[in-house]
């Protein structure tokens, strides 16, 4: 019975990686075997990338919306708050900066020979305009369209602030913005049902179409990321450790950072993980206030693990595209784009889509573009999980050396509280 149980549990926590990979997986047979086949449900696929792109608008809306509006009722909110943007920020810049440097000397498109329709690449803006273009639109209805994510994403954020000052989740716009949220994470949860039968109807096409060489194209890219995620943990996390508590904090990561890591990487959930990292800064000695901000944060706007799958993901649709990515603006776009698309990944398996989106609409890039990239994400999806949910710990210890003073561990230590 036990090991009934066990593996039920098992099943859970892989079963949307697995029905994911294997709709692919059949898919690509399928478009292998019988090309014919593959042309004949791809309608299918087009249905399921219509279905998510119509609900990403509404999404990216509400959850920002209600994250924001919900800081109302954080204890120490403005210092907080503060250090907590700061502290994501910074560690997502660091990180994209260490992605671009790695994709520039291991190329994840290298020998990559996908041809995509290169001229339906949307044209290049100058810099005016993408800065226009990319923070504004001209009239509201054209808010509510995907080809305009950061302008709703400003204005996202700028009614959270609003919605927080009115008595943010306990008010009556707070309370209809949180049913709201549930309602669409309802309809990504019935969406995403249809993910493996979607996915696979699409890659028997692209597989009938372009061949067994798309799937090696892949095996590149995750040889280029699963190194540099580790080669991140390695070097990065115990630098932030550091500076968050000096060498008793880097003590304390190493002593409590395994069961949030291993948890993340099973689920691949930041939410799921949540619990767990909540003890594990508990056993650390962060502050109940800054962790109970912090955490749940991190689980959608704290993600150095897929701002580096962005930029992977990034640098791949311009190789297959055959586009430069080399210029200084295409660089700063790219790590504007990751940290803002990691900013709008949800904690449940399966977000990242909501990212991947955001790539493919703000550089022109065609539908077709989507599913190549969304494969990658849930290929990269463990290890970005486990470097998103296992840096939130982190981040929350760097948080409380901003609020509290570099010294904050070592008077937890001497008091006795901690053991």
């Amino acid at each position: 019975m036990a090991m009934q149980t066990g593996k039920q549990t098992l099943w859970q926590q892989y079963k949307t990686p697995i029905l994911l990979l294997g709709g692919i997986a059949i898919g690509s047979l399928i478009g292998v075997i019988s090309p014919e086949l593959g042309l004949t449900v791809m309608p299918i696929g087009d249905i399921f990338l219509n279905l998510l792109f119509t609900i990403v608008v509404p999404l990216v809306f509400v959850s920002i919306t209600c994250a924001v509006g919900s800081m109302a009722n954080m204890n120490r909110l403005g210092k907080i708050l503060g250090g907590t943007v700061a502290v994501f920020l910074g560690t997502g810049a660091v990180a994209a900066a260490c992605v671009l440097i790695w994709v520039n000397m291991f190329s994840p498109s290298a020998g990559t020979n996908i041809q995509l329709s290169a001229a339906e690449v949307g044209e290049a803006q100058t810099a005016a305009q993408m800065i226009v273009g990319s923070l504004t639109v001209s009239d509201f209805p054209e808010l509510w369209s995907k080809s305009h994510m950061l302008p709703l994403i400003i204005f996202a954020i700028i009614t959270g602030f609003c919605v927080a000052s009115c008595g943010g989740d306990s008010s009556p716009v707070g309370k209809l913005l949180s049913n709201l949220n549930d309602i669409i994470m309802k309809f990504v949860g019935v969406i995403m049902t249809i993910a493996p039968l979607g996915l696979g109807a699409y890659f028997a096409n692209l597989i009938g179409e372009f061949g067994p060489q798309l799937l090696s194209d892949y095996g590149r890219s995750m040889v280029v990321y699963y190194p540099l995620c580790l080669l991140y943990v390695v070097i990065f996390f115990p630098l932030y450790a550091v500076f968050a508590g000096g060498k008793a904090g880097l003590n304390r990561m190493l002593k409590y950072i395994f069961t949030p890591a291993v948890t993340a990487f099973a689920t691949q959930s930041s939410a799921a993980t949540l619990p767990v990292n909540k003890e594990a800064c508990d056993n650390i000695g962060v502050p109940k206030d800054v962790s109970d901000l912090v955490l749940p944060m991190g689980c959608t706007m704290h993600m150095d693990g897929s701002v580096l799958s962005s930029i992977v993901k990034i640098a791949f649709l311009f190789g297959v595209f055959n586009m430069p990515f080399a210029s200084v603006g295409t660089y700063a776009m790219a790590i504007a784009v990751a940290i803002l698309s990691a900013f709008v990944l949800s904690g449940a398996p399966g977000g990242g889509l909501v990212g991947e989106m955001l790539i493919v609409s703000m550089f022109g890039f065609p539908a077709e573009a989507f599913p190549l990239i969304a494969t990658l994400g849930f290929l990269f999806d463990p290890a970005a999980t486990c470097l998103n949910a296992a840096g939130d710990t982190i981040a929350s210890m760097m948080v409380t050396r901003l609020v509290e003073g570099k010294d904050w561990l070592e008077k937890k230590l001497a008091s006795g509280v901690l053991r």
